[in-house]
C-alpha cells in the first residue's frame, strides 16, 4: 500500500513554515540559535520559536503546535469530510510534555499562594500533545473520532509517531492520520541536559573534532498521510516508502558505541523501500554533535553507504535539537528537498574528527534534486528510527 505524505505544517526558530525553514536550511542560516535567558544565573545558546528573551507561558507547547497544525487546517478538513471521522487518527511525539505548567504551578504553591486553580497533574502527561491536537480538529463540522496515538521514545518520537501512523494506515484501522511532534525550550529540558554536561556553550557542531555537545530548540511539525487514491493521479506526489526501528538499549542515555542498532533501523527502512542504498539521494543526520552520537553514525552511515556514498548534513545547527519534533521537523526538510530541488546545508567548522569515518556533507547552495530521501532519530535508550520518502510523478 502506497502511503502519501500531505505538504506539512511546521515552525521553528528558523522558520514559521516549511518555505522559510528549507529557505535558511539551503543557506546554512544559523541566525535563529541565540542566548535564552530562562534558567536564572546561566547562558545557554538556544532555537526559541519566539523573541529570545521572552518568558515561558505554561501554554506554550499549544500555542506552538496550534501554529503548525493551521497550516494544515484545509488538507485536515479534506480528509475528515472524505474519510470520515471515524477513519482520521492523530499519532503525536514529544519529550517534555507539560513540566513548564508544572513549573508555573509549583512556583506559586511554595509562595504562598497554593495551587493555580486551572492546574492539574494531567498538564503532564505524555498524551498532552496528541490529546491537544486531536481535540484542535474537533470543532464545528470536524471531529477526528479515530485512534490517539502518544510515541514517548525520546528525540526519535516525531518520527516514531509518523511510523505509527503509517501502520494505522496499512493495518486499515485509518484511512488519514495527522502525525508529527512538538516540544519546547523550557527549564526542565536546559538544566536535565546541563545536567548530563551535553550542552555546547557554542553552536553545536556535528561531527566536528573540536563538537562539544547539542544546542536545543523547540518547535513543531505536522503531516497529515492519506492511503494513495486515484485523486493523486496526474501529480507529483511524495511518498512514505519505507521506515525501519530498532531497540539498542545499550545505555539509558549513551547509544550503542559501534552504531549497530542506528544500521538496523537504516537497513530496514532501506529493505522495505524496496531500493539499493545507492538510491538514496540524500540523507538528513540525527546529527546531535555529541561525541558517542556523532561517532555511532557516522559508522553506521559508512558502513550502509560503504560503496556510494550520498550527501548528507545534519540541521540542529540551524534549527536547534528539537527534541520530540526532531524528527517531524527534519523528515519535512527532505519532504521540501524532494518537491523544490535543493539540499540543506551541513553547518561544521570543518574540521573532521579522525577518528571516525568521513561522511559527504552538503554544503550551502547545493542544487542537487534528489528522488529518495532518508531522515534518521536515534534518541535516549536506543531507540533508533530511520525513514525513506520519495518524490513520484503520476
Amino acid at each position: 500500500m502506497s502511503i502519501n505524505l500531505l505538504p506539512p505544517g511546521l515552525l521553528c526558530c528558523a522558520g514559521n513554515n516549511k518555505e522559510e525553514l528549507f529557505a535558511a536550511s539551503l543557506k546554512g542560516d544559523q541566525s535563529g540559535i541565540r542566548p535564552v535567558n530562562i534558567v536564572e544565573n546561566r547562558r545557554f545558546l538556544a532555537g526559541l520559536v519566539h523573541e529570545a528573551g521572552a518568558p515561558i507561558a505554561a501554554d506554550r507547547l499549544f500555542r506552538i503546535t496550534a501554529a503548525a497544525l493551521e497550516q494544515i487546517h484545509p488538507d485536515a478538513e479534506r480528509v475528515i469530510a472524505q474519510y470520515g471521522p471515524r477513519r482520521v487518527g492523530v499519532c503525536a511525539g514529544s519529550c517534555d510534555n507539560g513540566s513548564e505548567a508544572s513549573l508555573f504551578a509549583h512556583k506559586a504553591f511554595f509562595s504562598g499562594k497554593g495551587f493555580p486553580a486551572a492546574y492539574s497533574l494531567a498538564d503532564q502527561s505524555a498524551s498532552l500533545v496528541s490529546e491537544f491536537t486531536a481535540s484542535f480538529f474537533n470543532s464545528g463540522n470536524l471531529k477526528i473520532e479515530g485512534p490517539v496515538m502518544t510515541i514517548a521514545t525520546a528525540c526519535a518520537s516525531g518520527a516514531g509517531a509518523i511510523v505509527k501512523g503509517a501502520q494505522l494506515i496499512e493495518s486499515g484501522i485509518c484511512d488519514a492520520v495527522i502525525a508529527g511532534g512538538a516540544d519546547i525550550v523550557s527549564q526542565t529540558v536546559l538544566l536535565g541536559f546541563a545536567s548530563l554536561e551535553a550542552v555546547s556553550d557554542e553552536i553545536c557542531n556535528p561531527f566536528s573534532k573540536n563538537r562539544k555537545g547539542i544546542t536545543l530548540g523547540e518547535g513543531a511539525a505536522f503531516f497529515i498521510l492519506e492511503k494513495d487514491s486515484p485523486a493523486a493521479a496526474g501529480s507529483r506526489v511524495i511518498e512514505l516508502s519505507g521506515w525501519g526501528e530498532s531497540a539498542d538499549a545499550h545505555h539509558m542515555t549513551a547509544p550503542r558505541p559501534d552504531g549497530a542498532g542506528a544500521l538496523a533501523a537504516m537497513r530496514d527502512a532501506v529493505n522495505m523501500a524496496g531500493i539499493a542504498p545507492k538510491d538514496v539521494g540524500y540523507i538528513n543526520l540525527h546529527g546531535t554533535a555529541t561525541p558517542l552520537n556523532d561517532s555511532m553514525e557516522a559508522l553506521a552511515v559508512d558502513s550502509l553507504f560503504a560503496d556510494n556514498k550520498p550527501p548528507v548534513s545534519s540541521t540542529k545547527p540551524i534549527t536547534g535539537h528539537t527534541l520530540g519534533a526532531a524528527g517531524a521537523i527534519e523528515l519535512a526538510l527532505c519532504w521540501m528537498a524532494l518537491s523544490k530541488g535543493g539540499l540543506p546545508a551541513h553547518c561544521w567548522d570543518g574540521e573532521h574528527d579522525e577518528k571516525i569515518p568521513r561522511l559527504n556533507f552538503a554544503g550551502p547552495g547545493t542544487t542537487a534534486q534528489p528522488k529518495i530521501c532518508m531522515s534518521n532519530s536515534f534518541a535516549f535508550g536506543g531507540c533508533n528510527t530511520s525513514i525513506i520518502i520519495s518524490g513520484k510523478d503520476r
